[in-house]
């Protein structure tokens, strides 16, 4: 049977439909450099946060280093309740979870790749980290009145991984995914940064709206 033109043509379509549902939505590279970078920046402030909760622990009369006026003082936050709310220090579990981003992130820039086990936990870490986070951010802002400098790096850090750490599983299964939704993915895969800063932006000014307050 003889293939005309339009044969052709329709099957270049098709090619490259095909192409597009199966390309990362988000290059590797640039994922493996965000969770190196957001686990780095998370790791650094959770691990300043446990010396400082340790000195405030031995001297209750110690200033923690972030405790720069009456609403930027990490001095309360560290004090209250939400400041261990499984029973130790909170950033215990920020050592732990950013130092896997961290790792992941170099294991990805070095040319390994992940199991789907593993880009499963990593999204279940992912998001329970985000949650537990975002309730803190509210626990900060109407309960203790109070805004921990270093708290705030590892928000903007834990929001990084999830945004993209999202987006990269969601590249895994696009094609079984409805034609809206992988268009939907794709859409946010080409425009994942703009979107991260506006979710942050977002963030950030939902802050400093309710900290003016107090």
């Amino acid at each position: 049977m003889t293939r005309t033109a339009s044969d052709v043509t329709a099957d270049a379509h098709l090619d490259t439909a095909d192409l597009d549902r199966t390309s990362e939505v988000v290059a590797t590279r640039t994922v493996a450099w965000v969770l190196l970078v957001a686990g780095l920046v998370g790791f650094a402030a959770a691990f300043v946060l446990a010396v400082e909760k340790y000195w405030l622990l031995t001297n209750p009369f110690y200033t923690p280093s972030c405790s720069i006026n009456a609403t930027l003082s990490c001095g309360p936050v560290m004090s209250s309740p939400q400041a261990a709310v499984f029973g130790f220090p909170n950033p215990y579990l920020g050592i732990a979870g950013f130092a896997v981003v961290a790792a992941t992130g170099a294991m990805l820039l070095a040319g390994g790749r992940l199991a789907g086990w593993y880009t499963a936990g990593l999204q279940v870490g992912a998001v329970l980290g985000s949650v537990f986070v975002a309730w803190l951010m509210v626990q900060s802002l109407t309960v203790i009145h109070a805004l921990c400098p270093y708290c705030m790096a590892a928000w903007a850090a834990t929001f990084a991984t999830v945004w993209y750490v999202t987006l990269t599983n969601l590249d895994r299964v696009r094609h079984r995914l409805p034609e809206s939704l992988d268009r939907a993915v794709g859409v946010a895969g080409r425009n994942h940064s703009a979107i991260l800063a506006g979710w942050l932006l977002i963030v950030a000014v939902l802050v400093v709206v309710t900290a003016w307050q107090f």
